[in-house]
C-alpha cells in the first residue's frame, strides 16, 4: 500500500465522520451541552484514530508479509477503513440524561445536562414550548456562569439547583406524561399545552432574575428568593399524576404568586 493510498483512505474517514457530526442532530440550545456534545464527538474521533491505525497497520504488516496485497487486498483494506468508521461514529450515542441524574456533579455538569434533556424533548414539545426551551437554554449558561464563582453550599446555590436540575425537567415530564387526546382537554381555562408553556415563561423569568441578582453580588436577596422557590415549583413534579376518570392532572403548574 502507498503513502497517496494512505492519505486517501484516511481522507475519506474524516470525511466519514464529519458527516456522521452533521446530520441528524438539533442544534445546542446552550454552549454547556455544545460543549459536552464536543467532548463526545472529540471520544468518537480517538476511537477513529486507533481503529483506522490499527487497520492500517494490519494490512501494511500483512503485504509485507506476502510481498504485496494486491488490488483485492487494497479494497478490503478500503472497506475494513469505512466499516470501522461508520461503526465508531455511530456508537456509541450520545446518551441523554435521566431525571435522576441531571442534577449531579457540579453547576457546569448540572448545566450541560438539563440543556441536553430540554434538547431531547423540545421534538415532541408544542411549539410556544420549544420556544420557551430555547431562551431558557441560552439563559442557563449565563446562570451557570454565575454559579461558578459561589461557594457551593450556599444554600441560595442548593435552591437554584432545585430549580434548574429538579423542578424545570420536572415540569416537561409531567407534561409528556399525559395522554396525547388529553392534552387539548382544558382545565380551569387552560389545556396542558398551555400550563406548560405558562410555566416555563414564569420558570424563565426566575431565571432571568436570579442572574441578575447574582451579576449584581446581591447575595442576601437570593437567599430570600430561594426560600419560596421550592413553594412555588416543588410540586409540579406531582402534576403528572392523572385523575381516577383520566381527567387532565389538577394542577400541572403551580399558580402564580405576588412577588
Amino acid at each position: 500500500m502507498t503513502a497517496s493510498q494512505s492519505d486517501q483512505i484516511l481522507r475519506a474517514a474524516r470525511a466519514s465522520l464529519a458527516h456522521q457530526r452533521a446530520g441528524g442532530r438539533r442544534r445546542s440550545i446552550g454552549l454547556r451541552s455544545a460543549e459536552l456534545k464536543r467532548q463526545h464527538v472529540a471520544r468518537k474521533a480517538a476511537r477513529i484514530a486507533m481503529a483506522v491505525g490499527v487497520v492500517l497497520v494490519a494490512a501494511m504488516a500483512l503485504g509485507l508479509v506476502i510481498d504485496g496485497i494486491g488490488l483485492v487486498g487494497l479494497l478490503l483494506t478500503v472497506l475494513a477503513v469505512i466499516g470501522v468508521v461508520g461503526f465508531f461514529a455511530t456508537y456509541p450515542r450520545l446518551k441523554v440524561p435521566d431525571l435522576a441524574t441531571i442534577n449531579r456533579g457540579d453547576v457546569r455538569t448540572m448545566v450541560g445536562r438539563t440543556q441536553l434533556w430540554l434538547e431531547a424533548q423540545a421534538p415532541a414539545l408544542p411549539a410556544p414550548a420549544v420556544r420557551l426551551v430555547d431562551q431558557i437554554g441560552a439563559q442557563l449558561d449565563g446562570l451557570g456562569a454565575q454559579l461558578e464563582g459561589i461557594d457551593a453550599s450556599q444554600p441560595a446555590v442548593a435552591e437554584v439547583r432545585s430549580l434548574v436540575g429538579e423542578h424545570l425537567p420536572g415540569m416537561v415530564e409531567s407534561w409528556r406524561r399525559i395522554p396525547t387526546h388529553l392534552r387539548q382537554e382544558e382545565r380551569g381555562g387552560r389545556n396542558a399545552d398551555q400550563q406548560l408553556a405558562d410555566g416555563l415563561a414564569r420558570i424563565s423569568g426566575e431565571i432571568d432574575q436570579i442572574t441578575r441578582q447574582l451579576a449584581a453580588g446581591d447575595i442576601d436577596a437570593l437567599a430570600v428568593r430561594g426560600r419560596y422557590l421550592d413553594y412555588r415549583y416543588g410540586d409540579a413534579l406531582e402534576g403528572d399524576a392523572l385523575a381516577d376518570n383520566g381527567a387532565l392532572p389538577v394542577r400541572l403548574v403551580p399558580p402564580v404568586e405576588k412577588t
